[in-house]
């Protein structure tokens, strides 16, 4: 008797700037999903919200592909948990503090993970170029604190510059960071697992343009990658190490890809993670795991096991007492 496919809902678009790319992403997911194993259906949410939510509760599995706000931050999570459907990725606390960029950032730096000097400015505060360039020198970054594929980024090297940057990043959030720039390689890692994760072969992004900015990431193909990254196998070992590290204190689950900056002189600075990384074609996360010996449909397959498998255990816990 033919064992019975397990119903994979695709949840993609949503409301954020990264809507495109989110699509672009479920595209490469849907295509890539073994079609003997599962029954696949798309689900898109349009950039005003709304989606056919009784589809959710349809399906065996959920695969969020929801970059950005609206969909990486815990708000689905919460939806998901609350309709008790297994879902691929991080939970509600996860998402939430893996988005926000400030909160990170601090969480991190608590854990003792090595991270570059940061300000976090929210939209009704002041600020003063002098003092932050005496804080941080120049050049600088300005972010939005909740958004990703480096939308709303800004290098900023004078104050013309940086008046420019705050105004952009403030159209994305009302909370914005303002980090140093740290001279060092781009090289990434992935995670994945649960309880206990396990890390990919650290690779790197050589940026052709100023920063790995979205043109560069998806429109202009500005970088080139180097898989596995060029570097010493006990600063490899380090960064997968600050991976796993980073991953576990910011309460991640199922996968994540953490970025970090190797300095010439071996230091390691975690820049962020990304607890749902893009799944195009040319996206780092499932290039990673391919070199590193898993390729993407077994790789959804574990995914999908994971979110089963977390979802069975919270099952377990008791929601009421006696």
């Amino acid at each position: 008797m033919a064992k019975k496919k397990l119903k994979i809902g695709v949840l993609f678009g949503g409301k954020s700037a990264e809507h495109e790319v989110s699509i672009n992403s479920a595209k490469n997911i849907i295509k890539a999903l073994d079609k003997k194993k599962y029954q696949v259906f798309p689900i898109k949410i349009k950039k005003t919200g709304q989606f056919n939510f009784s589809s959710v509760k349809k399906v065996d599995v959920i695969f969020p592909v929801l970059h950005g706000p609206f969909g990486e931050d815990g708000s689905i999570q919460g939806l998901l948990k609350l309709s008790e459907v297994p879902f691929v990725g991080a939970g509600v606390l996860g998402s939430a503090v893996g988005m926000d960029k400030d909160v990170m950032k601090r969480l991190l730096r608590e854990a003792g993970i090595p991270i570059g000097k940061f300000i976090t400015l929210r939209d009704f505060q002041q600020t003063d170029f002098g003092i932050i360039k005496r804080k941080l020198g120049l050049p600088l970054f300005i972010k939005p604190a909740n958004m990703g594929s480096s939308v709303g980024v800004s290098k900023v090297r004078n104050e013309e510059e940086f008046i420019k940057a705050i105004k952009e990043a403030f159209k994305f959030d009302t909370k914005i960071i303002i980090e140093e720039f740290i001279d060092g390689r781009e090289v990434e890692c992935a995670v994945l697992g649960n309880d206990t994760p396990l890390a990919s072969i650290p690779g790197e992004i050589i940026a052709n343009q100023e920063f790995y900015s979205y043109n560069a990431k998806y429109i202009d193909e500005g970088y080139v990658v180097e898989i596995p990254a060029k570097i010493p196998k006990n600063i490899s070992e380090k960064v997968q190490e600050l991976a796993i590290k980073t991953f576990q204190t910011l309460n991640c689950e199922g996968l994540g890809r953490v970025d970090s900056f190797v300095k010439k002189n071996g230091e390691i600075f975690v820049n962020e993670i990304n607890t749902i990384p893009g799944f195009t074609d040319i996206s780092m996360y499932p290039k990673l795991w391919d070199a590193s010996g898993i390729k993407q449909s077994k790789l959804l397959d574990r995914l999908i096991e994971l979110a089963v498998e977390r979802f069975e255990k919270e099952q377990k816990l008791k929601t009421t007492v006696s």
